[in-house]
């Protein structure tokens, strides 16, 4: 997970743009020859995507851009220290 990206991702895409991409990415990973290195970036890809998809809920829901990102964060932080 990278804020960063996920800001880009947030400012420059439609949450239908990123369904889209995520739907891409996960039907990529069903593929019998993809190999774990690809797993690995297409995993780290998916996450970013789905914080971006969750920042855009979050400000439609009224929260600002810098506070929907914190959120996520924390949310991934919290399920990693689990």
């Amino acid at each position: 997970m990278k804020l960063p990206i996920i800001r880009q991702f947030y400012q420059t895409q439609t949450p239908e743009q990123l369904n889209t991409a995520l739907e891409v990415l996960e039907s990529f990973c069903e593929f019998r020859s993809v190999k774990e290195e690809e797993l690995d970036v297409v995993g780290e890809m998916i996450t970013n995507i789905c914080g971006a998809l969750e920042v855009h809920n979050e400000v439609s829901n009224g929260l600002s851009e810098k506070d929907a990102l914190n959120a996520f964060a924390q949310k991934v932080m919290g399920s990693i220290d689990k």
